[in-house]
């Protein structure tokens, strides 16, 4: 297993058996499935078996721990990258070996990301609750995933943070409900739930909100602060405390509209949350080498146009929708950002000039 990945939010990453079936639209292309085939010799799907791994495997979390313990610093674990820790085929007994492990390594931030969210409160409580350094996050793709498993991750108990990794973003996603919910809040009374933030949970008005626990929650989001200064944001309901967000790598890799990206972090800035932009992936959007994307006004029969097409490298267009066309299918009437594929390594993950790393305090 990886002793210092190159993913960029974590500083480890630990298998503790390997396996999985796809479950959603992000799935499609899974570059753990290819990797888990080819090298492993690990078949995916429902039935097939999951592969514990090696005991020397399972020692590695520990001398980490024992590092991070001498070096007075926390490593963040990424946990299962090459399976999913609440997948129904898993034994209860690996989970809960697993998360007796994380008990025992407390130095270390056990980042576990699921795309089951439904799953893991239940699974949890099978292997004695959460331990304290977990982090817990959801997959989220589309607004469809967001309305149906934010108000599951954020009602499950136990985690330190709770947080999504939105990767690959396959489309606009609204989160704001979930930021900033006194924003939202339409009460109890209406028989309506809690606001968005219920999703389709009703709440009957005999009932406690599950949301109003009246626990404060304190953070301190250096990047995002004001005048040098650490912004503080305190909230009596529980809010997202991080977002991750990156584009799609791979032969089959599918383009992020630069608009989706950049809505979520005007989101998080504004509500205060961090936000991690960990990539591209094979697109990235097309600018004139300073930074400056084409420029809307340009019609597409005209000489600029055709420069600024000849400048691309393998372009295509993308309207905010998701649909991609080439220049000859571009539909009238319809916006549209010139995108280019140019590799992962290339496209790098700089938004509009900047590195966007933020983690939870």
């Amino acid at each position: 297993m990886a002793e210092n990945t190159k993913i960029e939010w974590a500083h480890h990453t630990f298998n503790p058996w390997i396996g999985c079936t796809k479950v959603g639209p992000g799935c499609d292309f899974c570059y753990a499935e290819d990797l888990s085939k080819a090298r492993l010799g690990v078949k995916w799907g429902p039935g097939e078996q999951r592969r514990h791994t090696a005991a020397s495997t399972w020692k590695m979390p520990r001398r980490w721990n024992n590092r991070a313990a001498k070096l007075g610093i926390r490593y963040r674990v990424f946990c299962a990258s090459l399976a999913d820790v609440f997948d129904n085929e898993v034994p209860a007994e690996w989970r809960a070996d697993l998360f007796q492990m994380i008990r025992e390594t407390p130095h270390l931030d056990w980042l576990l990301v699921t795309k089951r969210i439904g799953n893991a409160a239940k699974m949890a409580d099978a292997a004695d609750g959460f331990p304290g350094n977990v982090w817990l996050g959801a997959t989220i793709v589309n607004q469809m995933e967001a309305d149906r498993d934010i108000p599951k991750l954020l009602q499950t108990e136990g985690p330190r943070f709770r947080f999504l990794s939105m990767e690959p973003l396959l489309g606009a996603v609204n989160i704001e409900p979930w930021l900033n919910p006194d924003a939202f809040c339409q009460g109890c009374d209406d028989g309506e739930g809690y606001g968005n933030r219920c999703s389709s949970d009703k709440i009957p008005r005999s009932e406690q909100c599950p949301w109003n626990r009246a626990v404060q929650i304190v953070r301190d989001h250096g990047p995002y602060a004001a005048d040098g200064e650490p912004a503080t944001v305190t909230s009596e309901v529980r809010t997202l405390d991080w977002v991750i967000v990156g584009g799609e790598s791979g032969p089959n890799a599918r383009p992020m509209h630069p608009d989706w990206t950049r809505s979520l972090r005007d989101q998080c800035m504004s509500a205060g949350i961090p936000m991690l932009f960990k990539q591209w992936g094979e697109w990235r959007e097309w600018d004139d080498g300073s930074g400056n994307p084409e420029p809307e006004e340009v019609e597409n029969d005209s000489e600029t146009a055709d420069m600024i097409y000849a400048s691309a490298i393998r372009p295509a267009f993308i309207t905010e929708d998701g649909s991609v066309f080439n220049r000859d299918e571009l539909p009238e009437e319809v916006p549209c950002r010139l995108i280019e594929r140019v590799g992962k390594k290339v496209a790098g993950r700089l938004l509009d000039g900047f590195q966007y790393d933020g983690v939870p305090a």
